[in-house]
């Protein structure tokens, strides 16, 4: 393995937003799972806020599930009762999400950022099959979304479970 401590983004009073609102994602913020830059891949972006105010981003749900799903690998002074909010960016429209009711697709034609199968996120279920319409794919909502389920999707990637 390699090891990429990707930092923390820190809130910044002078925003004039709320310490738990999304944030546009910076420039140079690298996705802690896979080390991508998020905003090269703005409509896939994905973020997590911590009670503390610092956030990370991520360049897709997808690598966003992973993190949350083993938070003890990419945030080991972390725990999940620290997390504030987080939010995935809308495939269409482009608004962010809560990611707790957020509605996702699995299985679409349309590859993630790192050109394989990923989790497109959708406002409801009625945008989420409107999408399935033209790409295929299943609807999921947050807790479908398992740790075998994110190793079918990205096997390549840092596994998904706990160690």
């Amino acid at each position: 393995d390699i090891c990429f401590v990707a930092p923390a983004t820190p809130y910044d009073p002078a925003s004039g937003i709320a310490p738990d609102a999304p944030r546009a994602v910076p420039v140079n913020a690298r996705c802690p799972v896979c080390g991508a830059f998020p905003s090269r891949v703005p409509e896939w972006a994905a973020q997590v806020i911590f009670a503390d105010g610092d956030a990370y981003f991520f360049d897709s749900p997808l690598s966003l599930f992973i993190y949350l799903r083993n938070l003890p690998r990419y945030a080991p002074s972390r725990t999940a009762s620290e997390i504030a909010a987080s939010y995935v960016r809308a495939t269409e429209g482009g608004q962010w999400i809560a990611t707790n009711e957020a509605v996702y697709v699995r299985g679409s034609s349309v590859p993630g950022p790192m050109r394989q199968g990923n989790l497109p996120a959708f406002e409801d279920v009625m945008a989420a099959r409107h999408f399935i319409s033209r790409h295929g794919g299943t609807v999921l909502h947050s807790p479908d979304i398992t740790v075998q389920l994110l190793q079918d999707l990205a096997p390549t990637m840092h596994r998904a479970e706990h160690a």
